[in-house]
């Protein structure tokens, strides 16, 4: 009998991260990766940016990808740490879900971790497009959202409560909405410029945001736009619980008071200085500039399945 040419890969798996499951779901798919032929450099991250120096600085020349075991926050460190990395090299991403929300694995249809592995094992891939987002002389890379205004509020005021668990957010979401904060800025894109006050503006490129929010029900991963979701400031506060009830189902886009555009790039300029939520976490702070790379990395999936 021929002897079966082995795949190799690096696996990341976060302990830590999500709901703290990483490595029993690593126990899970072990088998089907080894009746696959499939052997595993497994790397489990001790450190905030583990995953990141790993994606930007370990070699790959013998290994066919890199697998994360993890939510976005690892999905995150590893995209921004291939995209920085000196040769330039780009290899495929296999992600099998450990995280508390997974967001951009919701749109891949990608939300067991032995459907994941097996969507690895057969080898199909899907290019997908990221945004560039430009602060001063810092560039970040999001695969999923870059929020400012009541959404990056949300996640200030999630951390205070962090002891409440996955239902933080949601108190959080109501807490700000009390809190009606305005903003004044300039939003561009195109031909086109917005000037005033604002609640909020989110760019997206996955149609889900958080835990199966349909923040952005056009949103498409491979069509080179960003999703941008536009609420001015002044609808009242019995207008947005309103519209945080329709979340889930997206028809919130449907309500006046609701801006909804498909932009190539944009450039956001606030009045004053803020932080910005990108891919769920607070990094760097407005103005900001962000511009789609389209089919900028690939991932395995079930190409037959994503949204």
């Amino acid at each position: 009998m021929a002897n079966v040419k082995r795949r190799k890969f690096r696996l990341v798996v976060n302990p830590y991260g999500g709901k703290k499951q990483g490595l029993s779901i690593l126990e899970s798919v072990k088998p089907i990766f080894a009746d696959a032929s499939v052997d595993l450099e497994i790397i489990r991250t001790t450190h905030a940016n583990h995953a990141f120096e790993i994606a930007r600085t370990q070699t790959f020349d013998e290994h066919e990808g890199l697998i994360v075991i993890g939510g976005d926050g690892t999905i995150h460190e590893v995209i921004n740490g291939m995209m920085g990395r000196a040769d330039k090299k780009r290899f495929p991403l296999g992600l099998i879900p450990g995280g508390s929300g997974n967001s951009f694995l919701t749109d891949l249809a990608i939300l067991e971790p032995l459907k994941a592995a097996e969507a690895i094992v057969n080898q199909q891939r899907r290019l997908i497009d990221l945004a560039e987002v430009s602060l001063g002389g810092q560039v970040v890379y999001a695969f999923n959202i870059i929020g400012w205004g009541l959404v990056a509020d949300v996640n200030v005021r999630a951390e205070k409560f962090r002891w409440m668990g996955p239902v933080r957010y949601t108190v959080a979401t109501i807490v700000e909405l009390f809190r009606s904060k305005r903003r004044v800025g300039r939003l561009t894109f195109g031909d086109c410029v917005i000037d005033g006050g604002f609640c909020f503006v989110l760019a997206c490129n996955t149609m889900h945001t958080g835990k199966q929010m349909k923040m952005a029900p056009r949103a498409t991963l491979d069509d080179g736009l960003i999703d941008l979701v536009v609420v001015r400031h002044g609808p009242g506060l019995f207008k947005m619980l309103s519209l945080f009830s329709k979340l889930y189902d997206g028809n919130f886009i449907n309500d006046p008071v609701v801006d909804y555009y498909q932009v190539k790039s944009f450039d956001l300029q606030p009045e004053l200085a803020e932080p910005l939520n990108i891919d769920g976490e607070l990094l760097g702070m407005t103005p900001a500039k962000v511009v789609m790379k389209p089919a900028a990395f690939e991932v395995y999936c079930d190409s037959g399945a994503w949204q």
